[in-house]
């Protein structure tokens, strides 16, 4: 339940998705996979080539499914993209894995149970200011 639901009767309020099945379940997360590595191309996220997302399967919550490696967010669709565990083993797919995105995000999975979806973009404005060595001040009501 949301801090944010609404408190008075007959309003409507989004819910999570419920699923028949496993299958239909991991689909739809494959489908979001790929929309959120669309979006970060339309955002020029896509600085380089190592960028990626992942997100836990929901049979088998350990593994997870990314993008494959050196594919641009643009061109990920869901028959490319792979499903890996926390060693390391691509298990489905043909593609190769992201190996710094598997140290990343096999960590985070693994360590957080709770954690259903991760993303690590390389972005050009990101790179340019992480190469000055300066603390991001955090700016908006979220974050005090």
């Amino acid at each position: 339940m949301s801090i944010y639901q609404a408190e008075q009767e007959g309003l409507i309020f989004p819910e999570p998705p419920t699923f028949s099945s496993h299958a239909e379940h991991r689909r739809y997360l494959k489908e979001r996979l790929v929309a959120a590595c669309r979006a970060c191309a339309l955002q020029d996220f896509d600085y380089g080539f190592a960028g990626h997302l992942t997100v836990r399967d929901p049979e088998n919550p350990s593994l997870y499914w990314t993008n494959p490696m050196a594919v641009h967010f643009a061109q990920v669709k869901v028959s490319n993209r792979i499903c890996a565990d926390h060693q390391g083993n691509v298990v489905e797919g043909n593609y190769a894995l992201n190996r710094a995105g598997f140290v990343l995000h096999a960590a985070v999975h693994e360590q957080h149970q709770d954690v259903v979806a991760m993303c690590h973009a390389h972005t050009v404005y990101g790179t340019g200011f992480a190469a000055l060595g300066k603390l991001l001040i955090p700016m908006s009501q979220d974050v005090l």
